[in-house]
């Protein structure tokens, strides 16, 4: 059932980073022939392109947190046995999920609602500034879901060891 949801989970949020890179693709290379073969430079593509990089960045770092690319230290991890490092596992996913609650998902959002009463819009695009920080929050959620998964995977491994 895990794994299921697991697989739904990730080949959505993987379609989701892939538009996005699209996007960035489509708006960096209009750029360069509107500004080099048009020679008239289009005035949205770099903020369009700088806004599908934020959220790449931030929905790509909850992504490789749940696919164990992410940047971390297993020094530790080895060192212990088998059971001590699920343990320790659970207990960082279990930090991960603390973090990303307080820090990404409640901060975030807050933020959210901050730009979203001041009204603040971007420059070239005339977006409202929340939606781009919307991200915050949402990888937030994509941290927290990817967390408990892994730790319902790692529990049940522990329980069956």
């Amino acid at each position: 059932m895990i794994k299921s949801l697991t697989h739904i989970l990730d080949k959505v949020f993987r379609g989701c980073l892939a538009s996005l890179m699209l996007v960035m693709l489509v708006s960096v290379s209009w750029q360069v022939i509107s500004r080099y073969l048009l020679d008239s430079p289009s005035s949205w593509t770099e903020e369009l392109a700088r806004f599908s990089l934020i959220w790449i960045a931030m929905l790509g770092a909850a992504y490789a947190y749940h696919v164990k690319m992410h940047l971390g230290l297993d020094l530790l991890v080895l060192k212990l046995t088998h059971q001590g490092s699920i343990k320790l596992k659970l207990l960082l996913h279990a930090l991960t999920i603390l973090f990303a609650s307080v820090v990404m998902i409640y901060g975030g959002l807050q933020f959210v609602l901050m730009t979203h009463e001041l009204k603040q819009y971007s420059a070239a695009l005339g977006w409202p500034m929340y939606l781009v920080y919307l991200c915050l929050p949402l990888s937030g959620v994509m941290l927290v879901i990817y967390a408990i998964l892994d730790w319902q995977l790692l529990a049940s491994e522990d329980h069956h060891d």
